[in-house]
């Protein structure tokens, strides 16, 4: 998972400071999640995937499918 947060930074050409400041929280913090020294807590899992709009499957590496998955219920 650690790898893949750092990827998505990159791959949008954000730095640290960047992610940490939309997240509320410092740079030092952020940098702790990318290297896996701290565990993601869930909020900013949620936080992370809407972000770069991906599932938290794919953050988790449950999935390579980059894309979110979305749930249609229908009405009855």
């Amino acid at each position: 998972m650690y790898p893949r947060i750092r990827d998505l930074r990159e791959d949008h050409d954000l730095n640290q400071t960047q992610i940490a400041k939309m997240l509320g929280m410092s740079q030092t913090g952020y940098s702790k999640y990318e290297t896996g020294e701290n565990d993601v807590p869930t909020a900013v899992l949620i936080k992370l995937s809407r972000f770069y709009n991906t599932s938290i499957d794919y953050l988790l590496g449950e999935t390579d499918d980059p894309q979110p998955h979305r749930l249609f219920f229908e009405k009855k």
